[in-house]
This record gives C-alpha cells, sequence and structure tokens, in this order.
C-alpha cells in the first residue's frame, strides 16, 4: 500500500508516523494516534495547568513533574484509544474517516491490539508509581472512567460528557502530585475542563454526524445538531469562568487576569467560526484548542509572579 493510501483520513499528509516511523511499528504507533497528537495534548494541558497551579507563590512549575506527565499523558491516551479501537472494530470500517485504522484495515489483529494495550497499560501504571500514595491512588480510579468511554456512545448521546470525565482527570492528579491532596481549586478545574471537552469534541464529532446515523451511534453533535453554536457559548463559558475562579482560589496575582484575556478570545474565535457542515473547519478549531490550552497554562505561571516583579 502507497503511504498516501495509508494514511487515516484526519491525520496531517505529513505526520511524522507515515513520513518517518519503520513500517512494522506504523499500525501500533497509529492504533495509539502517535500520527494525530492533539489528542495527547488535550490529556496533558490540564495535568500542567494543575501542576503550575499548585507551585508555590514566585516560583515556576516543577519540571520534572511536566516530563512524566507528558510521558504518561502520551501512553494513556494510546491505551484509551487502543481500547476505543478493540471496542469500536465493528463501526471504524464503515465510517469514511475511520476505516484505515489499524484494525478494521486488517493491519493488526485483535490479539496484537490486546498486547499492544497492555504494554501501554503498564508504562503508565509505572509512571504512576513515580507520584505520591494518595496520587497513585487517585490515578488508578481514573482508569473506570477510561474502559466506560468507549462504549458511551452506544447508551447516551452524551459521550463527550464521558469523554470529559476522564481527559480532565490531570486536574486533579497534578495538583494531587504536588501537594499530596485536593483543594478546591484543581476541582472547579476539574468541573470547567468537563465543558471543554464537551465543547471542543462536539465540534470534532460534527465531522462524522452523517456515518454515526447510519450505524446508530449517538454525540452530543446529533443531540444539538443546528443549536451547536448556543450550547459551544455555554460550554466555553463555563471553562472560562471555572479557570477564573480556580486562579482567585489559588491566589493568582494580575498576569494571570490579563493573558487570561487571550484565552477568552481564542474561545470567541472558535464559536465565531464555527460550521457544523464543513469538516475541515471543525476539525481546525478542533485542533486549536491546543492553543487555548497552552495560553492558559502561560496565564497560571505568569499568575505566580507579581506584575512588577
Amino acid at each position: 500500500m502507497r503511504r498516501l493510501d495509508r494514511i487515516i483520513a484526519d491525520a496531517s499528509k505529513q505526520n511524522w508516523v507515515d513520513l518517518y516511523a519503520p513500517e512494522g511499528l506504523q499500525p501500533y504507533m497509529k492504533l495509539s494516534r502517535l500520527d494525530r497528537p492533539i489528542g495527547t495534548w488535550l490529556l496533558l494541558l490540564p495535568c500542567l495547568w494543575s501542576i503550575a497551579l499548585a507551585a508555590p507563590t514566585g516560583g515556576f512549575p516543577n519540571l520534572w513533574l511536566f516530563i512524566l506527565f507528558g510521558i504518561g499523558a502520551l501512553v494513556m491516551r494510546g491505551a484509551g484509544c487502543t481500547l476505543n479501537d478493540i471496542t469500536d472494530r465493528n463501526f471504524d470500517g464503515q465510517v469514511e474517516r475511520t476505516k484505515k485504522r489499524p484494525i478494521p484495515s486488517g493491519q493488526v489483529s485483535l490479539l496484537q491490539a490486546f498486547l499492544w494495550l497492555g504494554f501501554q497499560c503498564l508504562i503508565g501504571f509505572l509512571i504512576l508509581l513515580q507520584f505520591n500514595t494518595f496520587a497513585i491512588m487517585l490515578g488508578a480510579a481514573s482508569l473506570i472512567l477510561v474502559a466506560i468511554y468507549p462504549f458511551a456512545k452506544r447508551f447516551t448521546y452524551w459521550p463527550q460528557f464521558f469523554l470529559g470525565l476522564a481527559f480532565n482527570y490531570g486536574a486533579l492528579l497534578g495538583w494531587t502530585a504536588v501537594k499530596g491532596d485536593l483543594g478546591i481549586a484543581p476541582v472547579i478545574m476539574y468541573l470547567g475542563g468537563i465543558a471543554w471537552t464537551l465543547g471542543y469534541d462536539t465540534i470534532y464529532a460534527h465531522q462524522d454526524k452523517e456515518d454515526d446515523v447510519l450505524i446508530g451511534v449517538k454525540s452530543t453533535a446529533l443531540k444539538f445538531g443546528e443549536s451547536t453554536r448556543s450550547w459551544l457559548i455555554g460550554f466555553y463559558s463555563v471553562i472560562f469562568i471555572a479557570l477564573i475562579l480556580s486562579g482567585y482560589v489559588a491566589g493568582l496575582t494580575v498576569p494571570f487576569y490579563i493573558v487570561m484575556a487571550g484565552a477568552g478570545a481564542q474561545l470567541a474565535w472558535q464559536i465565531k467560526n464555527l460550521d457544523i457542515d464543513n469538516p475541515d473547519i471543525c476539525l481546525l478549531l478542533f485542533k486549536s484548542n491546543k492553543i487555548f490550552g497552552l495560553i492558559v497554562l502561560a496565564a497560571i505561571i505568569l499568575g505566580k509572579f507579581t506584575l512588577f516583579g
């Protein structure tokens, strides 16, 4: 199969997996979505926000924790995507965007996919063991959410809610890895993050809505339909307000609020440019949430310092 014929629909034509990775490893990397790194960013960013929020006043966040959570986000997002592909193997071949995934295209057997899943979970477990006892217990509990999400689209129009529960768990875990306990600030951040995921993944789901109707799975894109923009305004208002509140509770300084204005502008740009019938626009807006998340991270880090030193 030629390289261009192997590229999955929503991956960049210049993604590094198809360009440079050894051909025998490519199907496993694609099971982990290494050809589409945006999901890893969206899983990692709430972790980084929380670690930065827990940093001491006048200090930078713990770089070693950034590295550990980066590796953990990479492998656990990969594990979640592998599990998703295993459970969706009978659906993916019927959807244009997913028919080239490794399992429905025959590049990986079901047994090989399960072995790859186990390998990634093992790495994630070893990363988790580097944290304090409370963080280890909290992290282990997240596996319940990871396991539920792939099945949610079968019984509810709100699978994005379950994705939000899992994808924003790092807002709790990052703080706990620093502090050894939980506080109100990361809880507010976590609840806001769920709304953020409901927003950006609804945009993403609009790419598949016709196929979803045909194969009988559910999503918020189908639930909201033409009202999506109104729902998006609501979801994005919640994440913005939640981040402001968590920063206030954590005692962040004026620079946090100044930079957060830029984050709010990025969300407003997404809402303004939404076109639910244009898959290319939907994918662009979805991926732009990495920019939003990095602006928020910069705001939190700067908010640990006073404006005039």
